[in-house]
């Protein structure tokens, strides 16, 4: 069953149970309910819940420093993988970074993410490096996308908001 994007919402502190249960069965080392509290009140920060059916079926964060912003995390319901949600979440996401300023845009993915891996490069990040043992059990690949507040990357997200709509 699809989910209604008239669901996307800001994540508040209420939510956080049930994101700390997403993120619990999304992933292998998943964050503490301590991190989430402290990303949620953090200056900077924009977190979004996507409501299902049964409570919170996907959501995702951004940190804009300056003229950066960090996409911190992005977390899909496996039982929706296949509803495009973590598109529509980080399209929104980098509107909201490009809406405060932001010009370079970085993420940190496991390198065994291959699913993540497209997603991001549809977007335009390309990959910079490596940082080793970055997650408990695993590397992670850095990725950026740069000048994403030129007319270039404004229009792969056009493209992009055209396939999805």
């Amino acid at each position: 069953m699809a989910v209604s994007l008239d669901r996307f919402r800001p994540m508040v502190e209420r939510d956080i149970p049930a994101v700390l249960a997403l993120e619990r069965s999304v992933f292998r080392v998943p964050w503490t309910e301590e991190m989430l509290r402290e990303e949620v009140a953090a200056p900077g920060r924009t977190y979004l819940v996507v409501d299902g059916d049964v409570g919170v079926t996907a959501y995702g964060g951004l940190m804009v420093l300056d003229t950066e912003a960090h996409i911190m995390t992005i977390a899909v319901d496996e039982s929706h993988r296949r509803d495009r949600l973590a598109t529509h979440l980080l399209l929104t996401l980098i509107d909201v970074a490009l809406d405060n300023g932001a010009q370079h845009l970085t993420l940190e993915l496991r390198v065994s993410n291959e699913a993540a891996l497209r997603l991001y490069q549809k977007f335009g990040f390309a990959p910079v490096g490596i940082r080793p043992r970055y997650y408990a059990d695993e590397d992670a690949l850095v990725m950026w996308a740069v000048d994403a507040a030129g007319p270039e990357y404004r229009r792969t997200l056009d493209r992009i908001r055209e396939e999805i709509a």
